[in-house]
């Protein structure tokens, strides 16, 4: 070989793919849900609590949930506080849970985008079940605070993702 030739250098590449099965990131990103979901449910409590103040949302109705729960075997008294803490430990699992398994289905680029879809998604059942005989401008009441209280939960709990995700050893 000359001088003014060029030898080609193959080099190889090699990726690494993204460790999914580390221990630590999996206790990272469900610490990071809880902690989502229990500002988001701060978030739809403050809600209910203006609605309870209108007299539109009856806090009474967390009864049925501690009932639903099994409660009434173990507490015969402030059932309402009892469904209220399962409400909550509720709000910081099962839904952080769900919005990062079906988040890339929802509409929008960021999580709290995708999450004012969920809470819209997650408020079509709560206005239903926890209904307590609300009519006239009540009922609309109702209606409207429980709806902007979920759409604030979804926000809240997608921005909390969005905020952490950037993190290192996240894997959401």
């Amino acid at each position: 070989m000359t001088e003014t030739d060029t030898e080609a250098v193959e080099v190889e590449t090699t990726e690494t793919a993204p460790d999914f099965d580390r221990l630590f990131g999996v206790v990272t990103d469900g610490l990071i849900g809880a902690l989502g979901g229990l500002v988001g449910t701060v978030v739809l409590t403050v809600g209910l609590l203006i609605g309870s103040s209108l007299g539109a949302f009856d806090t009474d109705a967390f009864t049925v949930v501690a009932e639903l729960a099994g409660a009434t075997i173990l507490f015969d008294s402030n059932l309402s506080a009892i469904g209220y803490i399962v409400f909550l430990l509720g709000g910081m699992t099962v839904w952080p849970l769900l919005l990062a398994s079906i988040g890339s289905y929802l509409p929008g680029d960021r999580f709290a985008i995708k999450g004012v879809t969920f809470g819209f998604v997650l408020w079509t059942g709560f206005a239903p079940s926890f209904y307590t005989g609300q009519a006239g401008l009540l009922l609309v009441a109702y209606l409207v605070i429980t709806f902007f209280a979920h759409v604030f939960y979804g926000f809240t709990l997608g921005a909390v993702f969005d905020y952490f995700s950037n993190r290192p050893d996240t894997l959401v």
